[in-house]
């Protein structure tokens, strides 16, 4: 615990042992006083924050947060009802702090006077992984389809192609264009139907993976085609152990989160397009293994973000099913791929987006010692 929260709440009941409850507990707590200046701040709140301990015990809580913010109806609910007053998904968003859908709760201090412990919770993660699981339901549902239209699509298809070359061969200058129009279609065609094959069951096989080799080739990959004239700026922890996984999938949801970051930055509006990548290891980020008691440890992220225009409300909560899609000549395949690989990878994807800034973060697991013996 810093020294700051040690000096901090002297009161009769609260010794040694209640601020060390506070401290080690593993979402972020703070104490505000009656001018809503930081009391306390536990480590989980100071990395929530994005402040230390000691910037927090210089501030007060509307320069972070906007005074209208309904956090502060809240705080004054407390402070006047003296109970406990819990409000959900909350928006805590300023140029310092950008948080989304977070659960507080707000408890009065009997013996310091209009003092409030605040415990907050960012309940995004949980509902990334529902509707993450839902996504998978949703690919599954490709899945069949891809295998119907593989049996009744892909055959036809072989016969209206071949039929069309041998059009092109025997038509006149006019009548070839046609049979050339036909033959594209039919392989724009298929290569849809290939893409939804790619949403079949099969079973992963998983190596070490160094992510930032993964983000090093796919970065090449980008600045050398689609992506070329987009900055790019790397932020990596190159302390990060080996992900575990497999090379090619992991290189095709980068790819497409790339491509799809590079098409957003490069919006006609935007005359400075920015790609970032960042990686990092974050304690504590946990998730239930479907169908089993088995809980998996996600600690290893990794963040695209673009400097574009932002994800439209009304398709974000959507934004992996499948044939969901803003671009219009996009199939809307490319999203809910990244999101089936990653969840067969036992990962877990999220993102937040407002104008000017959208953040693709995936959560991996890495290499134990029970995977490095396999």
């Amino acid at each position: 615990m810093s020294s700051f929260a040690s000096r901090l709440l002297p009161g009769r009941n609260r010794g040694p042992d209640a601020l060390a409850m506070l401290g080690a507990m593993p979402v972020p707590v703070v104490l505000l006083d009656a001018e809503n200046r930081f009391r306390f701040a536990n480590h989980a709140a100071e990395q929530f924050l994005g402040i230390s301990a000691s910037g927090l015990a210089q501030i007060r809580l509307q320069d972070i947060v906007p005074p209208d913010n309904p956090l502060f109806l809240l705080i004054a609910q407390v402070r006047q009802t003296e109970a406990t007053i819990s409000d959900h998904d909350l928006t805590l968003e300023s140029p310092r702090l950008h948080k989304v859908g977070i659960t507080v709760q707000g408890s009065p201090l009997p013996e310091e006077a209009n003092s409030v412990l605040l415990v907050m919770q960012d309940a995004s993660a949980a509902r990334a992984l529902d509707r993450q699981l839902a996504f998978r339901g949703a690919a599954r549902s490709v899945t069949g389809m891809a295998a119907i239209l593989a049996h009744e699509v892909k055959n036809p298809l072989s016969g209206i192609r071949g039929a069309a070359q041998l059009l092109e061969a025997s038509v006149g200058a006019d009548d070839r264009e046609l049979a050339e129009l036909i033959r594209d279609e039919a392989d724009r065609i298929r290569a849809l139907v290939d893409r939804m094959e790619a949403f079949g069951e099969k079973p992963i096989v998983r190596a070490p993976v160094n992510i930032h080799r993964v983000l090093e080739h796919v970065r090449k990959l980008a600045q050398t085609g689609f992506a070329e004239g987009i900055r790019f700026q790397e932020q990596y922890d190159p302390s990060l152990p080996p992900v575990w996984g497999n090379r090619d999938q992991l290189v095709q949801v980068i790819l497409n989160l790339i491509k799809n970051a590079a098409e957003a930055a490069m919006h006609a509006a935007n005359s400075r397009p920015e790609i970032t990548l960042l990686t990092g290891f974050q304690h504590g980020m946990r998730i239930a293994v479907p169908g089993t008691t088995q809980r998996l440890e996600l600690p290893l992220f990794v963040t695209v973000r673009d400097n574009g225009p932002g994800i439209p409300d009304d398709i974000r909560p959507h934004l992996f099913e499948p044939f969901v899609t803003s671009k219009a000549a996009g199939s809307g395949l490319g999203l809910a791929l990244v999101a089936k690989i990653v969840g067969d990878h036992g990962g877990l994807i999220e993102v937040d987006s407002k104008p000017g800034r959208t953040d693709f973060r995936l959560h991996l697991p890495v290499v134990t010692e029970k995977d490095a013996d396999k």
